[in-house]
């Protein structure tokens, strides 16, 4: 498979546990620090990579040395980042997790220059040697930039994917309703649906998107699992049963296995699978990048976790 994963790209640096913020100047001692590539390209560029996939990293990163970290990190991976842009200037966008003993991750975050990546930092030529485009947050990038870039992968004969960043209650159907008739496959998790659909019901909102013109809603729903829904069809898919540190870049995982699978010619619900047992993987550590592990053990962690259910 060759991908090219596009927009929004983050430096997470996560800290846990964190019941809360020390007063004043005290300090709290914690079990783990860890810094990561992450974001909605970046991060599902990670698990993709693990897997097999030949991936090209595209966004826009500034010209400082978090951007300098967020480039070696996804070098380190086998992520290829001759397509990723420095911006002179600017701040790479950064989040700050505080990963609470539930799993749970309220972030502090930096927008960076996420916002300035456009059609023209992206080199075509790559694009167009490519079979996929992953597009990470075009509700930042903006309706027309996200338009632009969509619409020029699928004439150029690519599928198209595309995974939301804002949280749901931030969200708002008119910031990607010009691109949803470009997406083959969106991939949201079930507040972001909600929220920018401003439904209060999952099948409701999936419907909505649907309608809108989004090929096949595929959404993610923590531990209840993943909603398939396509012009005539709706199916739950299982999450897997585990113990949960994090969950940063889980999202990022479920979509990288999922276009993974569909890259080997499996169904819709064969492809969730292996993306439900990637954000397994992701969730029983710490960062978007964790865990060794690739398609065989993946396989075999979901037969070997379905036998024992």
């Amino acid at each position: 498979m060759k991908v090219v994963c596009a927009g929004v790209h983050v430096l997470d640096v996560l800290v846990r546990p964190v019941d809360g913020i020390p007063a004043g100047q005290n300090t709290a001692l914690v079990e783990q620090m860890h810094i990561t590539a992450a974001g909605t390209a970046a991060g599902t560029a990670l698990t993709l990579a693990k897997l097999g996939a030949q991936v090209w990293s595209a966004g826009a990163i500034g010209d400082d040395p978090a951007g300098d970290l967020l480039v070696s990190l996804l070098d380190r991976a086998g992520i290829h980042t001759s397509t990723v842009i420095r911006k002179p200037g600017l701040s790479t966008s950064m989040s700050v997790l505080p990963i609470r003993p539930n799993g749970e991750r309220p972030s502090l975050h930096l927008l960076g220059a996420n916002y300035t990546f456009a059609p023209a930092d992206i080199d075509w030529d790559v694009v167009g040697a490519a079979e996929h485009l992953h597009l990470g947050g075009p509700e930042l990038l903006g309706p027309q930039t996200s338009v632009d870039i969509l619409d020029r992968a699928k004439s150029l004969g690519l599928t198209t994917s595309v995974d939301l960043i804002a949280p749901g209650e931030l969200g708002s159907l008119d910031a990607i309703a010009a691109a949803l008739p470009f997406i083959d496959y969106l991939l949201p998790n079930d507040e972001q649906v909600i929220g920018f659909t401003g439904q209060s019901d999952l099948h409701d909102g999936a419907r909505v998107l649907l309608e809108a013109g989004a090929g096949t809603v595929i959404a993610t729903r923590g531990a209840d699992g993943a909603l398939i829904a396509g012009a005539e069809f709706v199916e739950n898919i299982p999450a897997f049963d585990i113990d949960v540190v994090d969950t940063s870049g889980c999202g990022d995982a479920f979509s990288a296995g999922f276009l993974f699978g569909l890259s080997l010619g499996r169904d819709l619900r064969g492809a969730a699978l292996l993306g439900s047992a990637a954000a397994a993987q992701v969730a029983q550590g710490l960062g978007s990048d964790h865990g060794d592990f690739d398609l065989e053990s993946l396989d075999a962690f979901a037969v070997a976790t379905q036998r024992s259910a």
